[in-house]
C-alpha cells in the first residue's frame, strides 16, 4: 500500500514534465488572452515589415535621388528585417497558438539561429552606417578612398559573415546549443552538457561592443558639428558674392543638410534598435525563471517591432524617401521627379563615387 501511495507521488511529480516536454504548447505558463493577443500582434507586426521592408528596398534599389552610399547599407538592414519577418515571425507567432513546431529539430535550431544572426546583423549594419557618417563628417578627406563599391560590398558581407559566423560553435553544439528552453516556452539557445552557453558572449559581441562604437561615433560627430557651427559664428563676416559662388554655396548647403538628414535618422535607428531589444534582455535577466509572463511577451513584441520600425523612421524624417515611396506606389506625378534614369540630386551620388561637393557638414 505505501509503495503505491510512493509510485502516485511520483506520477504525480513527473507526469506535467513529461507532459510538457512532449507537447510543450499544451502546458504553458502564459494565460490563453495574452497568448492571443501576442500571436495578433506578431502577425501584424510581420505584414507591416514585409510591406515596409520590400517597399523600401526597391524604392532605394531603383532611384537615383536616394540611392547612395548609406543607401546600400540600409538596403542590406531591410533585406535582414524581411528576412526576419518571413522566415523567424511566422514561426515566434504560432508558437504563442500552438508550440508543436519546435518538435521538429531542424525548425527548432533554424529559428533561432535566425533570430540571433538577423539581431547580430541589424546592429553591426547600423554600426556601419554611422561609421560611414563619422567619416564623412569627421575624416572627409579620406571618404572617397574608403568608399568605394568593392570596398562596401566587403563592409556589408563581413557584418553577415560575422553575425552568423560567431554563432557556428553554437550550432555544432560546442558551446551551448540551439533547443527548447521550457522557461521561455520556446527555441532558443540553452546550456550544453557541460553546463557552458554562449549568450553571454553572443550579447557582448553582438550588441555591447556595436553600441559602445555607435555612442562613441555619434558623440565626436556632435563635438565635431558644435565646435564648427561655434567657429563660424565667431568668424563670420559679411561678403558681397557673385551669382555664380551663392549658387555654388547654395547646393553646397542642400548637400550638407541632406547628409545631415541622413545622419539623424541613422540616429533616430539606432535609438528605436535600442528600445526595442533593449527590454527583453532586461526581463530575461531579471526575471529567468518567468514569474511575470506579461513582461516576457510585450519584450518580444517591441524585439519583433524592431523588424519593421525602420521605414516608419525614413517616411517620417527623410521627404526624399517619402517621394521614393510614392513613386514605387506609382503616384504619376511625383513619379515622374523620380524617373531612374534622372540624375542625382546633390550629394546624393551612387554608391562608391564618393561626395566630391561635399566638404563637410558642420559648415551648416
Amino acid at each position: 500500500m505505501e509503495e503505491s501511495f510512493i509510485n502516485m507521488d511520483t506520477a504525480a511529480t513527473w507526469l506535467p514534465q513529461i507532459a510538457e516536454s512532449l507537447n510543450p504548447g499544451e502546458i504553458s505558463r502564459f494565460s490563453k488572452p495574452l497568448r492571443t493577443f501576442a500571436a495578433v500582434a506578431s502577425i501584424l507586426i510581420m505584414l507591416v515589415g514585409l510591406l515596409g521592408n520590400l517597399l523600401t528596398i526597391i524604392a532605394l534599389s531603383k532611384y537615383p535621388k536616394v540611392r547612395n552610399v548609406a543607401a546600400a547599407f540600409i538596403i542590406s538592414l531591410c533585406v535582414a528585417d524581411f528576412i526576419f519577418c518571413l522566415l523567424v515571425l511566422p514561426f515566434d507567432s504560432i508558437r504563442f497558438i500552438d508550440a508543436s513546431w519546435v518538435e521538429i529539430r531542424f525548425l527548432c535550431v533554424l529559428v533561432p539561429f535566425l533570430r540571433y544572426g538577423n539581431v547580430g546583423v541589424s546592429l553591426l549594419l547600423v554600426g556601419a552606417i554611422t561609421v560611414n557618417r563619422y567619416i564623412m563628417i569627421t575624416h572627409h578627406n579620406i571618404y572617397n578612398r574608403v568608399y568605394k563599391k568593392h570596398w562596401i560590398a566587403l563592409m556589408i558581407l563581413s557584418c553577415w559573415l560575422f553575425s552568423y559566423g560567431m554563432q557556428i560553435p553554437t550550432l555544432v553544439g560546442a558551446w551551448g546549443k540551439f533547443a527548447y528552453d521550457p522557461n521561455l516556452e520556446t527555441c532558443s539557445i540553452i546550456r550544453d552538457e557541460r553546463g557552458y552557453t554562449s549568450k553571454t558572449f553572443l550579447f557582448i559581441t553582438g550588441f555591447v561592443i556595436p553600441c559602445i562604437v555607435i555612442v562613441k561615433c555619434y558623440a565626436k560627430i556632435f563635438w565635431v558639428v558644435h565646435s564648427s557651427e561655434a567657429r563660424m559664428r565667431k568668424h563670420a563676416a559679411p561678403t558681397v558674392k557673385s551669382p555664380h559662388t551663392v549658387g555654388r554655396d547654395t547646393r553646397e548647403i542642400k548637400q550638407k543638410r541632406s547628409e545631415w538628414r541622413i545622419t539623424k535618422m541613422v540616429l533616430a535607428i539606432f535609438l528605436s534598435f535600442v528600445a526595442c531589444y533593449l527590454p527583453i534582455t532586461i526581463v530575461k535577466v531579471a526575471d529567468a525563471e518567468v514569474r511575470y509572463p506579461g513582461f516576457h511577451v510585450m519584450g518580444y513584441l517591441l524585439l519583433y517591432f524592431a523588424s519593421c520600425v525602420n521605414p516608419i523612421i525614413y517616411v517620417i524624417m527623410n521627404k526624399q524617401y517619402r517621394q521614393a515611396y510614392a513613386g514605387v506606389i506609382s503616384c504619376s506625378r511625383i513619379r515622374a521627379t523620380l524617373s531612374p534614369h534622372g540624375s542625382s540630386a546633390p550629394g546624393q551620388n551612387n554608391y562608391g563615387q564618393g561626395n566630391h561637393q561635399f566638404v563637410t557638414v558642420t559648415k551648416l
